[in-house]
Parts: C-alpha cells; structure tokens; sequence
C-alpha cells in the first residue's frame, strides 16, 4: 500500500497539472525531456492527458521515450487515435512497434490503419522529425531544448499557439542574435504555405516550385503539425519517378534492376514484345494496302524505313519533353493546347528542314523529281503527326486517369509508323503520274 501513496509534493503537481494544464505545458518546455519524464512518470495517465495536448510535436517524442514502456502504452491507448497515430509516426519504426506489442490489439490495429499513408502523398513523402516550440515561450528555453535534442541542418524553428496550431516560423539565424528573455513570437515570420497530409504529390510539387521554398510544413486533418516536406527529398523522387518511368516507357518493369535474373526481365517484358509485336503487324498491314503501288515502284520500298524512322524520331522527342513537364509538373493536362501547337509549330518547320534535305538526297540517288517531291511531302505530314501524336497520347492517357508512361510509348510507335509508311504511300499513290514505273 505504501508505494501507492501520493506525496504532498505530487498531489500539488497533480492538482497543477489538471486544473492549469496550458500553464503546466509551459512550464515542462522549459525542462530537459527526462526530466520532464520523471516528474510525469509519478502521475496517472488521466492527469497528463490534458497537459500532453499542450505540449508541442518532438518535445512530445522525446518525453514519451523517456517514460516507462507501461506507462507510455497507456497514455497513448487513452490519447485520441489521430493524436496518438501522430506521435508514433514520428518514432523510429522499433519503438513504434514495441509500443503497440505492449497495446490492446483493438487499438493497435486502430492506430496500424491511421498509420498508413497513401503512396504519393504528403503524409508519405514528409520527414516526421520535427522541432516546433510554443509561440509563447522565452529564447532562452527554446536554445536548451535544441541544445538537447542536437538536430543537424536545423534552418526554422516553427511555431504553435496554445491549441497547437502553427503561428509562424523562426530562422535558426534569427533566434542565435536574440536577447535570451526574448519571446518566439516576437521573432516570427509568416509561413508561406502549409500542405495536408493527404494532398497529392504532384499537388505539393506544384507548391513547391510556385513559392521557390526547399520546405513545406505538413498538417493533419485537425490542422496540427505532423512533419516537414524538403526539397531535397522530393528531388530524390523526381528523379526516381524519371527513372521509372523511362523504363516503363519502353515495356520494362520498374521493379527491374541492372542485375536482375534473366527469368525476371523475360517475365517482365515479353507481354510488352508480344503487343508490340502486334502493332508491328498492324504496320504492315498498312503496307499491305499499297502492295500494287510498290510493285509497280520499287524505289518507293527502299525509301520506306526513312519515311518511318522520320516520323519515329519526331514522335519520340515530343512525347521526351511532354512527359518531362508532366512528372516535374512543369505543364498539367490543362495545357494541351499549348503544348500541341508548339509541337506542331516546331514539327512543321523541321519537316521543312528535312524535306529539303532528304529531297535533295533522293533526287542526287534517282534523278527522279517526282519520287524527291513524295519523299518532302511525307516528311512534313508524317512528322507532323506524329509530333503531335507524341505530345497528345500522355496527355489524353493523363486525362483519363491511366498512367503514360506505362502505354505511351507503344500507342506512339503504332500511330508514327502508320503515319510515315501512309503519308508516303499515299502520297506516291496519288502522284504516280509522275514516277517512273520499275
């Protein structure tokens, strides 16, 4: 019985705690994280539930880590869910299991669902090691907290009032030249923008990129802070979406590797050279439309694959720089007109360019002016095609909600080589009065 005694010192601590608990928040900011620990450790978990809802992210992290394992189960078993799956999302990933080990399964499997973030956004991509301080309290405090916690490449403080909310943020410059009785909030400059934590990725990108910020503060759906989104890490998926999606492009897995099995590229890849197989086929039935024009013709089969690999080269530099701008969100699909005309400005004046060069080089090999005259002609509507095929088909595949990288690529070789081999037949079928036959 004796060790369930309260103190005379714990009752005022206890009686401090529940009837002033913003009061109390203050207060334990101002103690190193054990210390804190070992003073909340003596209370019941009643007792710290209201001052914990004061208490700003990261110096939460660290007291709780501080507590015993019993002790901090039950405070986050009695905590909101949203509150609790918060704080254990900016936890190592060892401690935030061993926690909810120890937990009633019903709740732990309640917080493992609130855990989850969707893939591709903000809650996914943001750094949960955060440092945020009351707006209300001295700098002299906050500069024993940060020497404490020793956080590496710490740029801005950001700031809370008392309902957690975030007030602004404080440059780690501003704060080192401040007088030490100094408040936060006098320091303060306004946040340039905040994101949810379920705002897509593109979305936050988009931010990004608008405001020139290398961070973003994240929030949940009870507007309190929960992490960071840098720049630099959102770099690092940029790039890794550009690199996926080049190898999708082209019908390979981006689960693929460099050294991956042999077995695992064939499984991979092989339904993507039987489609494009298909396509081939289709190609040539086109072909096949004009087999009496190329019997009676025959230069008009050597100049084929120069009409096709025009319009395949012109196509693929389109659909290059369309989809560029859709990953690093440069254009949406609400630009597709722009986006169209450009490449159709620029496909008209190259095939221009190539029409008088390839025709030139025909005339020089066949001195025949009619077979130089169908040649420019197929250059200028091929490539024109398929520049603007190239730029249109990640567009439209975007639009209707299926990812381009994926089909773009076979879509584009199917209508370029259409393209080049009917305008150039077509052409010659209609001017064979002026080829000679042979």
């Amino acid at each position: 019985m004796a060790t369930s005694e309260v103190t005379p010192l714990e009752a005022l601590n206890r009686a401090f705690l529940l009837n002033y608990p913003k009061d109390a928040a203050r207060r334990i900011e101002a103690m190193l994280p054990l210390e804190a620990a070992n003073l909340l450790a003596k209370q019941p978990v009643y007792v710290l539930l209201p001052v914990w809802r004061n208490l700003p992210p990261g110096l939460t992290d660290n007291i709780l880590q501080q507590l015993p394992d019993a002790k901090a189960v039950d405070l986050l078993a009695a905590m909101d869910a949203g509150l609790s799956s918060t704080l254990l999302s900016r936890l190592d990933s060892a401690r935030r299991d061993s926690y909810l080990e120890l937990m009633d399964d019903g709740i732990a499997a309640e917080l493992r669902e609130l855990l989850e973030y969707p893939i591709d956004t903000a809650g996914w991509l943001m750094d949960t090691d955060i440092i945020a301080f009351n707006e209300n309290i001295t700098v002299e405090a906050a500069l024993k907290q940060l020497k404490e916690q020793n956080k590496e490449e710490l740029h801005h403080l950001f700031l809370l009032n008392d309902d957690l909310y975030l007030q602004g943020q404080v440059p780690i410059q501003r704060l080192a030249l401040a007088d030490g009785d100094q408040l936060l909030s006098s320091l303060a400059t306004p946040l340039q923008a905040v994101v949810t934590a379920l705002e897509p990725k593109s979305e936050v990108i988009e931010k990004l990129e608008k405001l020139k910020a290398n961070m973003l503060p994240v929030i949940d759906g009870k507007d309190h802070f929960v992490g960071i989104i840098h720049g630099k890490n959102i770099l690092s998926v940029l790039k890794q979406d550009m690199a996926t999606e080049m190898q999708t492009m082209v019908g390979v897995s981006k689960d693929e590797r460099a050294l991956s099995s042999s077995w695992f590229a064939v499984k991979k890849r092989l339904p993507w050279l039987q489609i494009n197989l298909l396509t081939a086929f289709l190609a040539a039935a086109v072909v096949g439309l004009f087999e009496s024009t190329i019997a009676q013709y025959t230069a008009l089969a050597i100049l084929l694959p120069i009409a096709a690999g025009q319009s395949g080269n012109t196509g693929a530099q389109a659909l290059a720089v369309t989809m560029r701008g859709l990953t690093l969100r440069e254009i949406t699909v609400r630009n597709w007109l722009g986006v169209t005309l450009k490449e159709a400005g620029a496909s008209l004046i190259n095939g221009f360019a190539i029409a008088i060069t390839c025709g030139a080089g025909v005339y020089l090999w066949s001195r025949s002016t009619g077979l130089a005259l169908i040649i420019g002609l197929a250059m200028i509507s091929s490539m024109f095609i398929a520049a603007v095929s190239g730029a249109l088909v990640p567009i439209v595949l975007k639009r209707l909600g299926q990812d381009p990288a994926l089909s773009s690529s076979i879509i584009l070789t199917t209508v370029t080589d259409i393209a080049g081999f009917m305008s150039f037949l077509g052409i010659a079928t209609l001017l064979s009065g002026m080829l000679a036959a042979g």
